[in-house]
């Protein structure tokens, strides 16, 4: 079965991108080909009886998607004897967990968009979104529940972190913690846990050598870190065709991205032009709640954008893939480890 929503393209590219040679191909032919029997899967997994749960909860799936983290466990299971029926399951499994956490980010962000479609929430309402992504995890985990305690109890650990990290960016950093090492905290627990998860279980049901195992795991939490500060920068971009969304959309919502984090400590160290740059970024986020027109920070994107503090968070993006990469010392060199190598610097040099 052919991938046939709005993944197709870049899902399609990916693994040819990551293999190169002649044996490099056929690894790539057979990632592809299994990413497609997932993708069936998720179809399969995510269909419900009831009309009325099944359009919601199909519909960030249909929307599509880069399916990172499915493909990432058929990687590593490349490690071991390679892709079997339970590492597609595993497969499937962390990416409806991402897909439901989807779901609730976009109402706890009142997000408008998502993946170039309007957001869950925005059609039908809150309460049918979070049930949407409540039903996501309870198929998630009921894929799980037959593949062993040490599958449960690492399903059950990542949803717990993945809880506790829209916590703490509910809530935010308490007096006294720092707002940068609060705020990568943040992505580890939202983003670098199930990217770590998915890289842990395709060793797990691979059956691959068990020294592995800490190795994806490390390089996959620091990979998810990288991909969200990547993000931070993708946000400013004024290539729509790349984002999807205006240029700008955090900023404009007040979201503290690592560009607008470190301009406050910039600020607060008594930089006079960003503290200036900052107050007119703080209160054209203020008018904006208050109902006026978006546009009205453009200006300030673009300075941002410009601002030695966007060029930072690249600088810090490239060091946590770096690390990510450094953590493969453990594998052996193989055609498997440099695609790996690869899908980290991918990351880090994408547009969208």
């Amino acid at each position: 079965m052919k991938l046939t929503n709005a993944a197709d393209t870049a899902t399609q590219a990916l693994p040819m991108r990551l293999f190169r040679g002649a044996q490099d191909r056929r690894h790539a032919q057979r990632v592809q080909e299994q990413l497609e029997l997932v993708e069936a899967g998720l179809i399969e997994h995510l269909g419900f009886a009831s009309d009325v749960a099944d359009a919601p909860a199909r519909y960030l799936m249909e929307a599509g998607g880069k399916r990172i983290r499915p493909m990432l466990t058929l990687l590593t299971s490349e490690l071991g004897t390679g892709p079997n029926e339970l590492v597609r399951r595993a497969a499937q499994a962390v990416e409806m967990t991402h897909l439901a956490s989807l779901y609730h980010d976009d109402v706890m962000d009142d997000a408008k968009l998502r993946r170039g479609v309007p957001a869950a929430q925005t059609v039908w309402s809150n309460s049918v979104a979070i049930l949407a992504g409540d039903l996501l995890f309870a198929r998630a985990s009921s894929l799980v529940s037959g593949m062993g305690e040490e599958a449960i109890l690492l399903q059950a650990q990542t949803f717990e972190r993945l809880c506790l990290g829209q916590l703490h960016e509910t809530v935010g950093p308490r007096e006294g913690d720092d707002p940068i090492a609060h705020y990568i905290q943040v992505l580890a627990d939202k983003t670098g846990a199930l990217i770590a998860t998915a890289a842990r279980m395709g060793v797990m049901f691979g059956e691959a050598a068990a020294e592995y195992a800490d190795p994806v795991t490390e390089y996959g939490e620091r990979i998810g870190v990288a991909f969200q500060l990547v993000d931070d920068v993708i946000d400013l971009s004024p290539k729509k065709e790349a984002t999807g969304k205006r240029a700008g959309t955090d900023l404009r919502a007040g979201v503290a991205t690592l560009p607008v984090l470190l301009l406050r400590r910039r600020a607060e160290n008594g930089d006079a032009a960003a503290s200036e740059l900052l107050a007119r970024i703080d209160a054209g986020v203020a008018r904006i709640a208050a109902g006026e027109d978006p546009a009205l920070l453009d200006a300030e994107v673009e300075a941002l954008r410009e601002h030695e503090v966007t060029r930072e968070t690249e600088a810090e993006a490239k060091r946590w893939a770096s690390e990510a990469v450094a953590q493969l010392d453990a594998l052996p060199k193989s055609s498997v480890r440099r695609a790996l190598e690869r899908m980290a610097d991918s990351i880090v040099n994408r547009e969208g």
